[in-house]
């Protein structure tokens, strides 16, 4: 279960992996019920995904002379084990149409996608009363241990004209029997002290960046058999912007370096399939049920420090945001 929850967690499907065994019963509860639930229950998740795939773009304030290229390897974690903000949300049933807290309570706080609240009990009942059903609200990522949301993937950089450095970074196509993902990127740099005369001699660098990241993927759980149906399974689909203005030390070994900046993204996830409910008052038989989208946005601060010996580099930074971003990479570069 925790090697599902880490892999679709990556994928945004993570916190629906971690609900599928309740798939039938939240359809069970009416399309616009399991709707909203979801839709609550996913948002931290595709926000704090949006934050890790749109940061890490820059080691440095420096373009790259005309011919000059870096590849590097990079990986981040988005952490949102203090952010209990994230991990719950309240749940009032006056929102609801056909769902209630088997307690009798009217609101409480609940698990989201990034959560570890457990035990939480629901009763779905029709509007006359006559016939009801209760089960257990998923919880999510924290209750396995899990408190990031991972990013990793190659990036390049090739330096141009003066000052100006164009990047991209991408993943393969990763496909197993039910999981696929992949991912771009593409960004460009430019560094404004390129344009001061005798430059070299100015011991710091600044410049500004613009980026874009798209993260695509699925996740088919038809096998699992939690719920009766053909080709269930959810797509999703990323895409955040970086804007970031950077300053870095221009020293031949160690470096630091830190900016400013802003993301901004959405994600679009679709339920897809068919879905047959064969508990609860509302027995029926759904076709690609819903689509969860969110947006966010935000500032962010960069602080990092990098190693350059000959070829070979290494850096580490830490960004401050909505969600705290911790990145490191291995880079081989070329002047």
């Amino acid at each position: 279960m925790k090697k599902t929850l880490l892999v679709a967690s990556f994928l945004l499907a993570g916190g629906f992996a971690a609900a599928q065994s309740n798939v039938n019963d939240l359809l069970a509860a009416g399309l616009n019920d399991a709707e909203r639930f979801t839709n609550d229950y996913l948002s931290p998740v595709s926000e704090g995904t949006i934050f890790s795939l749109s940061g890490s773009w820059l080691n440095t304030a420096t373009a790259k002379p005309l011919g000059g290229f870096e590849i590097s390897i990079v990986g981040s974690m988005a952490g949102f084990k203090n952010k209990e903000e994230k991990k719950s949300f309240v749940l009032n049933t006056a929102d609801y149409e056909n769902l209630r807290f088997e307690d009798g309570s009217t609101s409480k706080s609940v698990a989201t996608a990034l959560g570890d609240i457990e035990g939480v009990r629901v009763v779905v009942e029709d509007e006359n009363g006559f016939f009801s059903e209760s089960f257990e609200l998923p919880s999510g990522l924290a209750s396995e241990n899990i408190n990031f949301l991972p990013a990793a993937y190659i990036q390049v950089g090739v330096g141009l004209v003066k000052g100006t450095e164009v990047k991209a970074r991408f993943l393969p196509k990763i496909q197993t029997d039910d999981v696929a993902v992949s991912l771009f990127g593409f960004g460009l740099l430019h560094e404004f002290t390129s344009h001061i005369p005798a430059n070299r001699l100015f011991p710091v660098s600044i410049s500004g960046f613009i980026g874009f990241t798209q993260l695509n993927g699925s996740y088919d759980f038809t096998d699992t058999n939690f719920i009766d149906g053909e080709n269930q399974r959810i797509d999703t689909r990323i895409s955040g912007w970086s804007f970031q203005a950077m300053a870095a030390t221009r020293l031949p070994v160690i470096n630091f370096y830190g900016g400013l900046g802003y993301v901004t993204g959405k994600s679009d996830t679709d339920v897809l399939g068919t879905y047959t409910v064969t508990s609860g008052p509302f027995q029926t038989t759904y076709e690609d049920p819903f689509s969860i989208n969110k947006q966010a946005s935000g500032a962010t601060a960069t602080l990092g420090t990098k190693l350059k010996l000959g070829f070979f580099r290494l850096h580490v930074d830490y960004t401050l945001a909505e969600f705290n971003l911790l990145s490191a990479g291995i880079n081989f570069g070329f002047r």
